[in-house]
């Protein structure tokens, strides 16, 4: 993998961590960050160029997903669990 390709990848990965902790919910946010790491490790040694193109578009386009998803969230009100601070939550960026 090239080295632009590699911090392509890393950049992709850090902003879906990020959207993703940004869920309002617990169950949400816990599952998508399950789900961004789980699916980078699972992918960790391709390294054919075309689909590393068409991982990252794929990633792309989860990356969008989640961003809508968190705004969906925010709209709905929210029961704050025990597990969680209420000083933890994010606000969403409009």
């Amino acid at each position: 993998m090239a080295a632009s390709t590699r911090s392509q990848v890393i950049s992709l990965y850090k902003m879906m961590l990020k959207e993703s902790s940004r869920f309002p919910s617990y169950n949400y946010r816990t599952y998508a960050l399950r789900r961004v790491r789980d699916a980078f490790r699972a992918n960790r040694e391709v390294e054919d160029p075309k689909a590393v193109e068409r991982l990252m578009d794929e990633g792309e386009q989860m990356l969008a997903l989640i961003q809508r998803q968190v705004i969906v969230g925010f709209m709905q009100s929210v029961w704050v669990l025990t597990v969680e601070r209420l000083e933890a939550r994010f606000t969403p960026a409009v």
